[in-house]
């Protein structure tokens, strides 16, 4: 729940930038609903824009919720669904989540599907089996490389400054790897799985050459354009 209009300068400061080289990264932005349509307008196609959430009905009497059908005709390519604060604020299962990835495919865009433990459960050793209910829940069958990425978020990490050892990114990674290969098959070698959770400039580089992180959901560090940059030019060629 950041950005007014004035903020859409970030999104032109990103745009420009990006025209002058290809990227090493595949780049999305996600704003807040209200700026979704101006954004996809600042952007020109250089920045594809995204949607922080949707409601899985197609339409009806849920008044104040917006559909991914909705999201789509704004100019929104991607949805990010289960993101750790509606799971915590708005109290969302991981059948919810399910139904809103479903309702983002059966829009026609990518469902990118959050998944991640707190600290106390972390601390009580519960952090791999959280995540695993949440992928045996949250990520419905016909999950495909090409309709579904995957966030792990260390809900521990998000906004405090704090993030996992690398060791303990790269074994998460390659839990939520096995378990997407025993639910979805030889497509899950295809899906990417991405970390998110205090990236920033000076840590970026080093979490995205790490095995099976094929990405980053960046947060605080992406309202500045010159920091989300700076991150999307740490992305490694290969």
């Amino acid at each position: 729940m950041h950005g007014l209009g004035a903020a859409l300068s970030e999104i032109e400061a990103l745009r420009d930038a990006l025209a002058k080289y290809t990227p090493h990264a595949d780049v999305l932005v996600c704003p807040p609903a209200s700026l979704i349509s101006r954004a996809a307008q600042a952007a020109k196609r250089t920045v594809p824009i995204g949607a922080q959430d949707c409601h899985p009905e197609v339409s009806g009497a849920f008044t104040g919720d917006i559909s991914a059908e909705m999201l789509k005709d704004a100019g929104a390519s991607a949805i990010i669904v289960g993101h750790s604060e509606r799971r915590q604020y708005h109290g969302e299962t991981d059948a919810i989540v399910a139904a809103k990835a479903r309702a983002t495919w059966r829009a026609g865009v990518t469902a990118i599907i959050c998944v991640g433990e707190t600290e106390s459960e972390r601390m009580d050793g519960d952090a791999l089996k959280v995540v695993a209910r949440q992928i045996d829940g949250g990520v419905p069958e016909g999950a495909t490389p090409s309709n579904t990425a995957v966030a792990y978020e260390p809900v521990w990490a998000i906004g405090t400054g704090r993030t996992p050892t690398s060791a303990e990114i790269v074994e998460m990674h390659a839990h939520i790897r096995k378990k997407l290969a025993a639910r979805l098959g030889q497509a899950a070698n295809g899906v990417r799985i991405l970390y998110g959770g205090s990236v920033k400039p000076s840590n970026a580089a080093e979490i995205l050459k790490l095995e099976n992180v094929n990405g980053a959901l960046v947060g605080g560090a992406s309202l500045n354009a010159v920091d989300f940059l700076a991150i999307i030019e740490a992305a490694p060629a290969s």
